[in-house]
């Protein structure tokens, strides 16, 4: 390659990179905080998930990409699952996700678990029910608040843990 070609390739390739950088680094237009990922790579998740449910594999490939190491685990019977660690029924969704010692519960935004782990509330986990449009794993806009309620230890529903 002569240098010609050489030099205005590699200018190219920097700017890609600091655009990368920015874009990464900086909120998004409209005052969200864009995901990045995990600062802590590899933490391990267990998705608990119908084997027949698309929107859960899309949630798992999603927390992936964010960098979580996810194990999944095909149940035929959700219910189960959900009563055994204690999900409150009020907040149940298509799946449920085990990390770093909490529950969570349906298509939570990273950002309400990243929250939950580095803040380490006295709490059994999160949730958010139902499949709202736009959450993660979900086609279509959001139309409105995420509001993702406290699970307590007691198994049941607490206040808004953070809305997103």
């Amino acid at each position: 390659m002569n240098k010609g070609v050489l030099i205005p390739s590699v200018i190219v390739i920097a700017v890609i990179a600091i655009g990368a950088i920015v874009f990464t680094k900086n909120p998004a237009p409209n005052g969200t905080q864009i995901a990045t990922p995990s600062t802590e790579p590899g933490i391990m998740a267990v998705l608990h998930k119908s084997p027949t449910c698309g929107c859960c594999g899309v949630y798992g490939s999603y927390m992936k990409k964010i960098g979580y190491n996810m194990q999944t685990s095909n149940m035929d019977n959700m219910e189960e699952i959900k009563v055994s660690l204690g999900v409150p029924q009020e907040l149940w969704s298509c799946h449920t996700v085990e990390v770093g010692g909490y529950v969570v519960e349906g298509h939570i935004p990273e950002e309400a678990i990243r929250k939950m782990l580095d803040e380490k509330p006295d709490i059994k986990g999160i949730g958010m029910a139902g499949m709202p449009s736009g959450s993660p794993g979900m086609p279509g806009p959001k139309s409105g608040d995420f509001l993702i309620y406290e699970i307590l230890h007691d198994g049941s529903k607490g206040g808004v843990y953070v809305t997103l």
